[in-house]
């Protein structure tokens, strides 16, 4: 038989057999470390991530195996250079049925003599009798799958017309165990006057590595759905917390309920981008047993169900502490010894404000959150902060407390970080700051939220922000 290259190229020569075995030991230490890694991951767990990774680990054990078994089959039985009348590969001894030549075989067409030649592992690949007449070109499809062959007769006209290589796979129907898939490489042989002489090709049972394969991809889209209906879940989870947490009101609220100079209070939230989980943002308002109004608004780390349920836990504790009669100082002293003894360390930020009606004045205390926002007389600024760290940094801290007299028709702004997207600090101040002109304008607290949430709520959001308007009635 012709040898597998053109007449004008040499044959490669076999490798020398010191680098193979080089490469035979390093195959053989990578194909025991992946064993003993995939010996510690449990093919059967309950974690579909695990069973990815294990199904992960057999694949590449699969592959490292054939790897292995070629490089052997290189060094103890190289093939012979063969002249133009020898069979292809029939200088290796008959093969094992389970070893990896039992899944490679070998074929040539002669076009000048339509002689054909095939190895005896290519009948097994086919599932043909031995004994029986290899198929030519033409004949070749009849084995295979419907839906494939146009695709192998594309390729096998490719190569003997344009000379192109040969390098896909097809599906083919074994009378023993059903339908085997089959990767063909190969070659057109040139003649003197450049012609295609004849081709050659080398035929591999893939059966198993693209099951495995197909086995890796499909747990991979099944752990990838489970994470989104997770996600989803968490998310909805979330945010019927924070729903069923935050005050049911919408619109305008005014408290206390009974009596003059009372707060014209209005409030939103600004969910995040879809992308993004839900954060720990709050606002409340609370009528307390005294007359006066307590506001809060806050913001605690982490995203999802775990910061939703750690915010209603604060803002019931705020609520409760409010109701005894705590002032704002002491109250969020006490919220930052809750943070400190929970199990999972997390921080806060908080600002709470006692306003008495009868002398419209303000006691205030803040917890590493930004200042409340005074607007009066068509301009605003932050109010001066009394000392507070962030909930939950430290044990025993205290926090200070501030008074500010408010006058008929000023208005409050309360807000968590993260209100005025891709700003912070004093640069989401200056931005608030700058709608004093707006609110001035305004009729009740509720057209003022409307003004900040067209002006920064439209936008993609990183987290969700919460704000909490109140205007003291005249």
């Amino acid at each position: 038989m012709p040898s597998h290259l053109s007449a004008d190229r040499p044959a490669a020569q076999p490798p020398a057999r010191g680098p193979v075995d080089a490469l035979i030991s390093q195959t053989r230490r990578l194909q025991g470390e992946v064993d003993a890694v995939r010996r510690g991951t449990p093919g059967d767990a309950a974690d579909p991530q695990d069973r990815w990774r294990r199904a992960l680990y057999d694949l590449a054990l699969h592959q490292l195996d054939d790897l292995g078994r070629h490089l052997t089959q290189l060094r103890d039985d190289p093939p012979a250079a063969a002249g133009p009348s020898d069979p292809l590969c029939a200088a290796p001894p008959a093969p094992r049925h389970d070893s990896l030549l039992s899944r490679v075989g070998s074929a040539e067409w002669d076009l000048l003599t339509d002689e054909v030649s095939w190895s005896g592992e290519l009948y097994r690949i086919l599932g043909r009798d031995p004994a029986a007449a290899p198929l030519t070109l033409d004949e070749l499809p009849s084995l295979v799958l419907d839906e494939d062959r146009a695709a192998l007769t594309a390729m096998v006209t490719d190569c003997l017309v344009d000379a192109r290589p040969i390098d896909g796979e097809f599906r083919v129907v074994r009378p023993d165990d059903g339908v085997r898939t089959v990767h063909m490489m190969g070659e057109p042989v040139l003649g003197a006057d450049g012609s295609t002489a004849s081709m050659w090709a080398v035929l591999r049972d893939v059966s198993e590595l693209r099951r495995c394969r197909r086995e890796v991809s499909e747990t991979r889209d099944s752990l990838h759905h489970q994470r989104h209906a997770a996600a989803r879940t968490e998310h909805r989870l979330a945010v019927e917390l924070q729903e069923a947490v935050l005050p049911a009101w919408r619109g305008s609220l005014r408290l206390p309920h009974a009596g003059p100079r009372a707060l014209d209070l209005a409030a939103a939230r600004l969910p995040p981008s879809a992308h993004t989980r839900i954060g720990g943002d709050w606002y409340d308002a609370l009528e307390l047993p005294d007359g006066t109004t307590l506001l809060s608004v806050g913001d605690l780390t982490g995203h999802g169900v775990g910061a939703a349920s750690g915010m209603a836990m604060l803002l019931g504790a705020v609520r409760g502490m409010a109701m005894t009669g705590t002032a704002p100082g002491p109250l969020l002293a006490c919220l930052d010894r809750l943070l400190d003894s929970t199990v999972q360390p997390v921080l806060g930020s908080a600002v709470c404000l006692r306003y008495r009606p009868e002398t419209r004045s303000l006691l205030w205390a803040q917890a590493g959150h930004p200042a409340p926002l005074l607007f009066r007389g068509g301009t605003g600024r932050a109010l001066d902060a009394p000392d507070g760290m962030l909930l939950g940094a430290t044990s025993g801290a205290s926090y200070g407390q501030a008074e500010e007299t408010l006058d008929a028709g000023d208005l409050l702004l309360l807000h968590t970080d993260g209100l005025v997207p891709g700003h912070a600090g004093s640069t989401a101040v200056h931005r608030l700051l700058q709608l004093a002109p707006r609110f001035a304008g305004a009729r009740t607290a509720q057209d003022c939220v409307r003004v900040v949430v067209g002006e920064f709520g439209e936008g993609e959001r990183d987290d969700d922000a919460c704000v909490l308007v109140a205007r003291v009635a005249r």
